[in-house]
């Protein structure tokens, strides 16, 4: 499946329909961030980003270098943003559940946010918790 913007489905506040045409601002994220899910750490960091577009809430993305890639399965899911690219989404499989298509990457951003590379982003929600600490 493919939509145009990530996060159409998840929460974001984005439809297929958003105008994606506002600023992105990308920034190293102050202090340090993690990803907690099913009572395990899935990633923490000092070196995180923090992705600012428009009014929508800021996103965290974390170099994958912080994350416990074991703790996430590639999924089928895609979507498409026209200022960022082609978005990749991954399940996060933990003891109790999985939570499918909770955390999403650029593989090869656009111009616009090629600080992107490298990096995943999670969705935050009552099972997810993306905290700075």
């Amino acid at each position: 499946m493919i939509l145009s913007c990530p996060g159409a489905t998840l929460g974001h506040g984005l439809t297929e329909d958003t105008d994606m045409a506002k600023p992105i601002i990308i920034r190293k994220a102050d202090g340090n961030w993690t990803v907690r899910a099913g009572g395990a750490v899935i990633a923490e960091s000092a070196d995180a980003l923090e992705l600012t577009e428009g009014d929508y809430p800021p996103v965290i993305y974390f170099p994958r270098s912080d994350i416990a890639m074991a703790f996430l399965d590639v999924s089928d899911y895609r979507t498409h943003c026209k200022d960022k690219g082609d978005a990749s989404y991954f399940s996060i499989i933990t003891k109790s559940t999985t939570l499918p298509n909770a955390a999403w990457s650029y593989e090869t951003p656009l111009a616009d946010a090629a600080r992107l590379a490298g990096h995943i982003a999670f969705e935050k929600s009552d099972t997810v918790a993306v905290e700075r600490v």
